[in-house]
């Protein structure tokens, strides 16, 4: 998903649920921030390197591929973009141990990790509220993508179709991807940008959806196509109707979160909030277009009366960079780091006792400290949040 929704829909999604204004902000914000924290944002603040919830293309071009370098690649995008859905699932074939690993990190909606992750941002920070509404978001909008380079499981093939609603049906469209980085994506055309294909199996170009582009992040598209994992066979996603309830899972969850966060339970959707704003939800979701961020953020103002501030990645450095070695974790951004190392400490941890080493090897920091976690068998930084790694 993109800030469109990551930001300006989690605000509204915040403010249906009965949040305020000054925390819907909150929420939105840190959301959104979960896609600009690399360790080059936390480096430049002395931060701990090891709360970073996204990568960069520049830095992943300049990341290993071996053992260790893949773990850390695991334990982010797993931790924050793809929540795997099911760590016991086998796949319906014979395969290896480490493919059959690989294979149970597919994201989707609805998962344990998911229940775990709500559950884990309960009576914390906004901060943390925030972080779980961007992986609850993101398993709708990733699932069948994992978050580990895999090029037989994240690859696609030329069979790639749009599917445009007409009559009683679709009308399909070949898709076309090309890789210039530099082009926007053509949607009358139906061309779009995706990674480079790799035979190398645990290539960056294998990550996520990269192969299929932002197919995945935009709400309004349908298509079908062959998973690689999928033994041929055609797999349809309908991004409108997994957006909408992305939304609406959104809203109960953060209901939970205001009330009693172990409430929360799977397969949730609170429908009767949005029923009254359903038309207008719908409407921005299928509209075609790049970037549908006007439109949330107009529905958003609409909901509150008030206005909703451009997403500003600086806002709260000097804050962190200026505050006292001893209060750095009572900023904006030291509670966000709190959050995003306690999140990637649950999910590493499930990984590992799950009989994986894909994400490395892992203690539980909720019953271990800020110390317990192990990163590459190096301690996490202290909740001051001065150590580097």
């Amino acid at each position: 998903m993109n800030a469109d929704f990551h930001y300006y829909a989690t605000y509204c999604a915040a403010f249906l649920a009965g949040y305020s204004h000054a925390e819907c902000m909150d929420i939105a914000y840190s959301d959104q921030l979960v896609d600009l924290c690399s360790k080059t944002f936390l480096s430049g603040l002395n931060a701990p390197l090891l709360a970073a919830t996204t990568q960069l293309q520049l830095e992943l071009m300049d990341t290993r591929t071996d053992i260790i370098g893949l773990q850390d690649i695991t334990r982010i995008w797993s931790s924050f973009h793809f929540l795997p859905r099911d760590l016991n699932a086998d796949p319906k074939f014979k395969c290896f141990k480490g493919y059959r690993n690989k294979y149970r990190l597919i994201c989707g909606p609805n998962g344990e990790l998911l229940r775990e992750t709500v559950r884990l941002a309960g009576h914390k920070d906004l901060q943390a509220v925030g972080i779980a509404m961007h992986i609850l978001a993101d398993t709708w909008a990733h699932q069948h993508f994992a978050g580990t380079p895999s090029l037989v499981i994240n690859n696609t093939n030329a069979y790639f179709f749009e599917l445009f609603p007409e009559g009683n049906g679709f009308r399909e469209k070949k898709i076309t991807f090309r890789h210039s980085v530099s082009m926007p994506d053509d949607l009358d055309e139906s061309i779009y940008t995706s990674s480079l294909y790799s035979k190398d199996e645990n290539s960056i170009m294998n990550l996520g959806h990269g192969r299929a582009g932002h197919l995945p992040d935009y709400s309004f598209i349908r298509y079908k196509y062959l998973p690689a994992w999928g033994q041929y066979e055609e797999l349809v996603k309908d991004n409108p109707s997994d957006y909408w309830h992305a939304f609406c899972q959104m809203v109960y969850a953060l209901k939970c979160l205001r009330d009693n966060a172990e409430k929360f339970t799977c397969g949730q959707y609170d429908q009767e909030s949005v029923k009254p704003h359903e038309d207008t939800i719908r409407q921005i979701i299928v509209k075609r277009q790049l970037d549908a961020s006007a439109d949330w953020k107009a529905f958003g103002e609409k909901l509150s009366g008030q206005e909703i501030a451009p997403f500003d990645v600086n806002r709260y450095r000097e804050e962190y960079r200026c505050a006292a070695p001893e209060t750095k974790s009572d900023t904006f951004i030291g509670r966000f780091i709190r959050a995003a190392l306690a999140q990637k400490s649950m999910v590493t941890n499930r990984i590992f006792t799950s009989g994986s080493k894909l994400a490395g090897y892992s203690a539980d920091l909720s019953k271990k400290g800020f110390r317990g976690i192990r990163n590459h068998k190096q301690p996490v930084p202290s909740q001051g949040g001065d150590d580097r790694t």
